[in-house]
């Protein structure tokens, strides 16, 4: 990891960074995997799954991929899977546009392009199968952000006309059932870019990215939404864009600014009260150094953070302290230089940090000791052909289950 300055990177919106983001061609997976090390005398085994959102035109798409025990990742046989809706063929200025069920067992996919929210079955293979409901209209255009918690699903729309965030039940089969009375207005052009509950599903917030505020709900027992006295509360700089709870801590949450007008992004740190008040923690917003900070991902231990700068292809890391105060402990490229990273998950073991490269059409890994990333050597491997990737799930096998 090196310690960077500050760059005269400068940019209006996430969005304009990945227009502007040349395409890199990625490594492919093919010499990796001729050369794929051996572990204790056997062949590097299935450790897990990857999932990305293609978000293709016409039918959309989601890639898996067997995650090996040497870090290698190889595509599941059948992958890409359809999923029924249809994606825009373009990169999604968004956090969480692809999410895990509670229970594991779905994924919920968002169909841009159609204005639907997909449902697929992970089968015990990895490869993934549409339930019989099929998609569901999101309530709303242009959905962007799944919020997940147990079987209550929130959407965020971002049409620029009649922007939204609604409700609904997932159902036995995976089926969608929207919630009455679930669907929260929000004013023309505000551009939610995340929608997210609190680890224990208590609060449920959404960034709006154009008009630099966060939204802020309390959940009742019926899956309603109460804002919060106050809400929307002012973010702390221009494009709040990625967020994300602390794991450990379901009160503090943590908000990336990604521009800031003339000067670098910085991160947030507010504290959650009772009723969905937000305050700031010290002295926040706490400084990146980097350009356009807009995928924010934690640790499951709750003591590092680690922001995605679209801008210039780096992973900044801070410190959390008990408090939720940060400090920027250093910054992290990507190897192939300027690949327009997005949504970033960590393995459910937390021992590596996955990144969607939207402008090289590929996902990169990164080896996590604390504050410390190093780019895996398999990494990264290639999207499908015709891809624009958005959405990241990682997923764990058990123990016992080798493949």
């Amino acid at each position: 990891m090196r310690r960077t300055k500050s760059r005269a990177f400068r940019l209006a919106l996430c969005v304009a960074t990945l227009a502007g983001v040349g395409v890199v061609s990625s490594v492919g997976t093919a010499a990796a995997l001729a050369s794929t090390p051996r572990h204790h005398g056997g062949p590097a085994h299935v450790v897990g799954r990857i999932y990305v959102n293609d978000n293709t035109t016409g039918v959309n798409t989601v890639a898996g991929f067997d995650r090996r025990s040497n870090g290698t990742l190889t595509p599941i046989p059948g992958s890409p899977f359809p999923v029924g809706g249809a994606g825009t063929g373009h990169a999604t200025a968004s956090q969480g546009s692809l999410q895990l069920s509670g229970n594991g067992r779905y994924l919920l996919v968002v169909d841009a392009g159609s204005n639907q929210i997909s449902v697929v079955r992970i089968m015990p293979d990895g490869s993934l199968r549409p339930v019989h409901s099929g998609p569901v209209s999101s309530n709303g255009g242009n959905p962007v952000s799944i919020a997940v918690y147990n079987r209550l699903v929130y959407v965020a729309n971002a049409d620029p006309v009649s922007p939204n965030y609604t409700g609904f039940w997932l159902g036995r089969g995976g089926r969608l059932h929207a919630i009455a009375g679930s669907t929260v207005s929000l004013p023309a052009g505000s551009q939610p870019g995340d929608v997210l509950f609190s680890g224990d599903g208590t609060k449920l917030v959404g960034t709006r990215v154009a008009t630099s505020e966060i939204d802020s709900f309390t959940v009742g027992a019926g899956g309603l939404l109460t804002a919060a006295p106050g809400s929307p509360f002012p973010a702390q700089g221009v494009g709040p864009f990625g967020s994300e709870f602390r794991p450990t801590n379901p009160s503090q949450l943590f908000v990336s600014n990604a521009h800031n007008g003339g000067i670098l992004g910085t991160v947030s740190a507010f504290r959650d009260s009772g009723d969905g008040r937000l305050t700031s923690i010290g002295s926040s917003p706490f400084a990146d150094e980097e350009s356009a900070p807009c995928w924010v991902e934690i640790s499951h231990d709750g003591r590092y953070l680690y922001a995605v700068n679209t801008g210039n292809s780096e992973i900044s890391s801070y410190a959390i302290a008990w408090d939720g105060a940060l400090t920027l402990v250093g910054s992290t490229p990507f190897k192939n230089g300027l690949v327009g990273p997005e949504d970033a998950r960590l393995s459910p073991d937390g021992s590596t940090l996955w990144v969607v490269e939207s402008g090289a059409d590929a996902i990169a890994g990164f080896s996590v000791d604390g504050a410390s990333l190093t780019e895996l050597s398999s990494s990264p491997t290639a999207a499908p052909a015709g891809a624009s990737p958005s959405g990241i799930v990682v997923t764990q096998l058990l123990p016992f289950f080798h493949r």
